[in-house]
């Protein structure tokens, strides 16, 4: 290894304990550190921000066709890096991309069905009918413990969902027969849904499982794993469900991310008449 990239390899280092002493999420450190590496790589000054040379870094990104949430991603460990690790007082004063609107993409109720009466492995059935029936993200999905179900009062706690928060959602009643089952024999700490070789099942490996499923039965290829909880949140406002119930359930700390979903229900659709 020559210089330069032992010099990269330890800002890597560098950037990599602070992250998790800030403990960030696995996810998130995995994200900020591959976009640091390409940028430390293409732009080696590692010592002193030079702010022309992420204008360039960033535009090359944008002509290449690259999405405004990946352009704030590199944008966001660029700047951590400089301010957080190096502590430099010169601030990198350059804006963030503006991202697209768009609709959640959702899944029906009779999609859903159809997507779980396909998938012949119970435990993966269980997983994901339970991503949608509790409005999980697939982290919160695969890290849930056999503690976490609270069978008497038919309760989900999730324990440092995303932004390290803990919240409580629903625990589906039709899943209460199979969960009993996959938390029979295991300590409260155990994973309630373990891997092959045992310890924790990998986002990977539902994503692939999901994906296929979806092509099986001809549910929309926009679809993805994150759908399932997008329909959670549609199909309970769909029910007169009060807004800020969903907001809780999905642990939103703003109203205003769960209120786009008012903007996929199609309810209100179904009293209004077009005039042509």
């Amino acid at each position: 290894m020559d210089q330069h990239q032992a010099n990269i390899q330890n800002a890597l280092n560098h950037t990599s304990d602070l992250l998790k002493l800030k403990r960030y999420s696995p996810a998130t450190r995995v994200s900020y550190l591959g976009c640091l590496r390409r940028f430390l790589q293409q732009y080696p000054d590692i010592q002193e921000p030079d702010i022309e040379h992420i204008k360039q870094f960033l535009l090359e990104l944008y002509k290449n066709g690259t999405a405004a949430q990946t352009c704030n991603s590199y944008l966001h460990s660029i700047k951590f890096y400089y301010q957080d690790v190096l502590h430099l007082s010169c601030s990198v004063q350059i804006p963030y991309a503006k991202r697209p609107s768009r609709l959640p993409v959702t899944i029906s109720h009779a999609d859903i069905e159809r997507l779980l009466e396909c998938l012949q492995n119970k435990k993966h059935q269980t997983m994901i009918a339970l991503a949608y029936g509790a409005g999980l993200r697939i982290s919160e999905l695969t890290d849930l413990r056999a503690g976490s179900v609270n069978f008497e009062c038919n309760l989900l706690y999730v324990y440092q969902g995303k932004g390290q928060k803990d919240r409580i959602t629903l625990l589906p009643t039709p899943l209460i027969t199979t969960l009993a089952v996959f938390v029979q024999g295991k300590a409260p700490d155990d994973y309630l849904f373990e891997s092959n070789r045992g310890g924790r099942l990998s986002s990977r490996t539902l994503q692939v499982i999901f994906e296929r499923s979806c092509k099986q039965v001809g549910v929309s290829p926009r679809a993805t794993f994150h759908s399932l909880r997008h329909s959670f949140a549609t199909h309970l406002l769909e029910r007169g469900t009060d807004v800020r119930h969903i907001q809780q359930l999905l642990g939103h700390a703003n109203i205003r991310t769960t209120q786009r979903y008012t903007h996929v229900t199609t309810t209100f659709l179904q009293g209004i008449q077009s005039p042509l």
